[in-house]
């Protein structure tokens, strides 16, 4: 048993267990991925390593995950984590029928039709998808807290495409509630699952199950040989209708019952509306009143079928749960069934058996050789005549033929050519081609009363759909929608600002056809992704370094670096951040910092001198060689302003802009007839 508290693939938590039974426990548990409460049925570790159980319980999944109705419990998950094999469903808080019938005795009329209906709507859904529950019986049936009804427990559900004509103990429900063909290890179909809810809806009526005995064997031997008891000497109350529905259901021949469930439903909501009115149509081929005879493989088969007790069931419920069935305990109670039936019996049964059968070679060759005679032909022991090993039919029975992928013309010549009349249905298929025969009411090589009608469904091959466009709806209602056309749906999450589970994205376009079972995958909102901040610190007049330190310190990054001028911070001071200093940042961003170059300089003015100088004198360089003109060479300074002479003409005159200097010196030595460029020392001017 797992403990409270257990994740199971680290999406469900395990809060209690409600339920128990013979291979599987049912536990509360709340999905985390989209917080909401389920019901986990978790195979027990018994049976775990043990593949037939593990294949029974992945075909429970298998039957139901396909299955979307309001009266049916909808399997939501289905997985294995760390070889704990799962099944999750949707959470019917409530009690089974069962417990209902056990609390009140006996339902009323009205009650036990109205919750037939809702029964029978949700084996219409499985039986539209091509599954027989083959289980159906109120130990499987939940009635939730709001009133409403659900069928559970696929568990032995085998989709009737299976094509297989045989059961075993594994596959068969309770034996108060099997059929008489479940009995013999016969042929199951939707007619199998009518004659169970036949017997649950007698139950609901009279507070009691129509056959009990001491074992399970006796009871199994009764659905197959006796009839119901008289329900109006049940229930004195019960109306006509209510009491050939009953009666209709439970028919030992399944030709003589409801040959689809939604005549039954039909029948039964008409009961609601004029009881006492006699509509019921029954069967024109009334019961002869034949002993049936039980081979011993029969009896063989409905020991083993039968071997299961209403003890090994599965419950979905609030309250106690039931009593652990182990694998020892079913072998157990197998043993004790057998051994329970008389010896004598049996061989009063074999000999019954062996008797009837001579009985009936015995009729055969007299009537061969009396159609022989009246053909003419030579019945004397010297000629060899061959007898076919079939059944001799009489002229008012027929083998129903096999007409599936046969076209409609050809289906009803064979079916004609059989003596048997031909009504159509439409149904679409994956499998069959359109306009072939996908299913029909006989099963092939079944003896039936010819003239009778065969149901043929011919296929309208795969159903195509318009995909729909769910973005923007709440992912509850986008789920219905898509299910509704069979998709397999895969939810994702994204964060968004739309609302949580809000569909935000689909991955099949509305332009597209879908089919059934086809793949789309929907993204639902988290909500707006939260990311962690932290405060930006203050960096103005720091060191570029010591920036970049406070700012990995609160979790973030130094981004751009920009650097200015400026006549107030000293060179490598932060000047500005473009981040505000105590605001929020996310973690790990990027803030951008102003720095200083310092103060931009502007040259003085006796380096706007030297420079000037150094220009003139680079000039003179290239000039020196050019004499003055002859008529300015004798013109020396005059003696009196010779101590005086310290400097260029106007040279003590300096204008404040050093571009007017430049233009000034070049003026004053084109004037004297100077070379431009510094001035020569006194000593070196030319005599």
């Amino acid at each position: 048993m797992l403990k409270s508290g257990t994740f199971i693939s680290d999406r469900y938590e395990i809060l209690e267990r409600v339920g128990s039974g013979g291979m599987a426990d049912v536990y509360k548990a709340k999905c985390h991925k989209l917080n909401r409460f389920v019901a986990i049925k978790v195979l027990k570790q018994d049976y775990s390593e043990d593949k037939s159980f593990v294949a029974k319980f992945k075909n429970e999944a298998q039957s139901a995950a396909g299955l979307s109705h309001p009266n049916i419990v909808n399997v939501y998950d289905v997985g294995e984590d760390n070889g704990l094999y799962y099944i999750v469903m949707e959470l019917i808080e409530g009690i089974t029928l069962k417990q209902y019938i056990e609390r009140k005795g006996r339902l009323t009329i009205k009650e036990s039709v109205s919750i037939a209906i809702q029964v029978a709507q949700g084996i219409e859904a499985a039986h539209n998808n091509h599954i027989i529950h083959r289980d159906i019986k109120p130990q499987n049936i939940i009635i939730s807290k709001e009133g409403k009804v659900k069928v559970t427990d696929f568990g032995i559900a085998r989709a009737t495409t299976a094509n297989t004509n045989t059961i075993n103990s594994n596959a068969v429900g309770s034996v108060h509630y099997i059929s008489p063909e479940q009995a013999r290890g016969g042929y199951i179909d939707e007619k199998s699952d009518i004659y169970s809810l036949g017997i649950t809806l007698f139950e609901m009526l009279a507070g009691r199950v129509p056959f009990e005995g001491d074992s399970t064997v006796t009871i199994a031997l009764q659905h197959i040989q006796n009839d119901i008891p008289n329900l109006k000497a049940l229930v004195p109350d019960i109306p006509i209708s209510v009491e050939k529905i009953v009666y209709k259901c439970t028919q030992k021949k399944a030709d003589r019952r409801y040959l689809k469930i939604n005549s039954l439903i039909a029948d039964l909501k008409r009961s609601l509306v004029t009881p006492d009115e006699d509509f019921v149509v029954l069967s024109t081929v009334g019961n002869d009143g034949t002993t049936i005879v039980i081979s011993d493989d029969e009896i063989s088969t409905i020991k083993k079928a039968s071997a299961l007790t209403d003890d090994d069931i599965d419950t979905i419920q609030s309250g106690d749960t039931n009593d652990e069935l182990s694998k020892t305990q079913i072998l157990e109670n197998e043993n004790d069934d057998i051994d329970a039936v008389n010896p004598k019996f049996d061989k009063i049964i074999a000999v019954g058996s062996i008797a009837v059968g001579i009985i009936i070679l015995i009729f055969l060759i007299v009537l061969v050789s009396k159609i022989m005679k009246n053909f003419g032909i030579n019945t004397s022991m010297n000629n060899s005549v061959t007898v076919k090993t079939e059944e001799t039919l009489d002229d008012m029975h027929t083998y129903v033929p096999n007409v599936i992928g046969l076209t409609e013309n050809e289906a009803m010549e064979k079916l004609n050519e059989n003596g048997l009349g031909v009504a159509y249905e439409y149904d679409f298929d994956e499998t069959i081609e359109k306009g072939l025969v996908c299913k029909q009411s006989e099963l092939a090589d079944t003896v039936v009363e010819k003239h009778i009608q065969v149901v043929i469904t011919l296929s309208k091959g795969p159903e195509v759909h318009d995909m729909i466009d769910v973005v923007g709806q709440d992912l509850t209602t986008a789920m219905q929608k898509l299910e509704a056309l069979e998709l397999n749906v895969t939810v994702e999450y994204d964060f968004s600002p739309s609302e949580v589970n809000k569909v935000i994205a689909q991955s099949k376009s509305t332009r597209v056809d879908v089919r059934k079972g086809d793949e789309v995958t929907i993204t639902c909102s988290r909500g707006p992704e939260y990311k962690a901040t932290t405060t930006v610190p203050s960096l103005v007049g720091a060191k570029q370094k010591d920036a970049s330190g406070k700012l990995s310190g609160a979790g973030l990054k130094l981004g751009k670096v920009i650097e200015v001028y400026s006549d107030t911070v000293k060179k490598g001071r932060v000047i500005a951040q473009l981040a505000k200093s105590g605001s929020q940042q996310p973690l790990g961003s990027s803030v951008d910092i102003v720095v200083s170059l310092g103060k931009k300089e502007i040259p003085t003015e006796t380096e706007t001198q030297e420079q000037t100088e150094t220009q003139q004198e680079s000039q003179s360089d290239q000039n020196w060689g050019e004499q003055p003109s002859d008529q300015n060479w004798g013109e020396q300074p005059s003696d009196q302003n010779w101590g005086e002479q310290t400097t260029p003409p106007n040279q003590g005159e300096q204008p404040s802009d050093p571009n007017q200097q430049d233009q000034q010196n070049q003026q004053n030595q084109q004037n004297q007839g100077w070379p431009q460029g510094n001035w020569p020392q006194q000593g070196n001017w030319p005599h």
